[in-house]
């Protein structure tokens, strides 16, 4: 259930979605503060392909910001794996992939499961390029302040997410990149890691950092010139959904 007085773009869909398709599946999850609105234009595209598309939504979204400072990382982990392991039960290839937490999220499945045919990372969020101290001053913060306007841009992008930063699960992702970090190694299946030229929240070096850590042998990353961070509903779509495509059938 949405909330208007929370919610940017109340009117969009944004719960979880679950499109047949062929024997192919792609998991997509969304980022922090958002809901599967976020993944829903990719996953348009990639259905009327063929493929068969799942999009959860994470504990805590779609709802309050309050709410969201109700659950933990793990709590995402587990919805995450839940939805894995309903498109695998159905599909005998599955991809999974995410906007930013998401791709995290993504990253973490993939170095459980080793069966994923490969990763498509949007803008993964394992690093926000935050100090130590802006971290202790949230860790100082969250149990006084639940939440922080945003200050979102004025755009005419169909993201739908809370305007307010809710502190105690901001926290909550950063606890779940520290955990994520020495995950890498183990991810082994082909990575994209696409990303916008202008994301304002991942650092621009995040790509590579990743890119070095894990053991994939096949390792693709693009920068959008003309795309901010999420770069999978920016004036670059177009460009991102082809790569995201190209990059499956070299995988089929």
């Amino acid at each position: 259930m949405t909330n208007k007085y929370t919610l940017r773009n109340p009117h969009l869909p944004g719960d979880t979605f679950y499109w047949e398709g062929g024997s192919t599946g792609i998991l997509l999850i969304h980022g922090f503060t958002a809901t599967t609105a976020e993944v829903r234009l990719l996953a348009e595209r990639l259905h009327a392909k063929g493929y068969t598309v799942s999009g959860p939504l994470l504990p805590g979204h779609g709802t309050t910001p309050a709410d969201a400072n109700r659950f933990s990382w793990q709590d995402w982990i587990a919805t995450a794996e839940a939805a894995y392991q309903e498109i695998s039960a159905r599909c005998e290839r599955v991809y999974v992939g995410g906007e930013s937490t998401g791709g995290v999220l993504a990253l973490y499945l993939a170095s459980q499961h080793p069966e994923i045919r490969g990763v498509l990372a949007y803008a993964p969020a394992m690093d926000l390029g935050l100090s130590r101290w802006e971290i202790l001053a949230l860790r100082l913060a969250a149990p006084f302040i639940p939440a922080l306007d945003k200050h979102l841009a004025e755009d005419n992008l169909p993201w739908q997410g809370y305007t307010e930063t809710p502190l105690k699960a901001l926290l909550q992702l950063i606890a779940l990149q520290r955990w994520a970090w020495p995950l890498l190694p183990a991810v082994q299946q082909p990575l994209l890691i696409i990303q916008g030229a202008h994301d304002g929240r991942i650092p621009s070096d995040v790509p590579e950092r990743i890119a070095e850590k894990v053991s994939a042998a096949h390792v693709e990353i693009y920068f959008m010139e003309q795309s901010g961070h999420v770069v999978i509903l920016d004036r670059e779509i177009d460009q991102v959904a082809a790569l995201t495509l190209e990059f499956l059938a070299r995988g089929d």
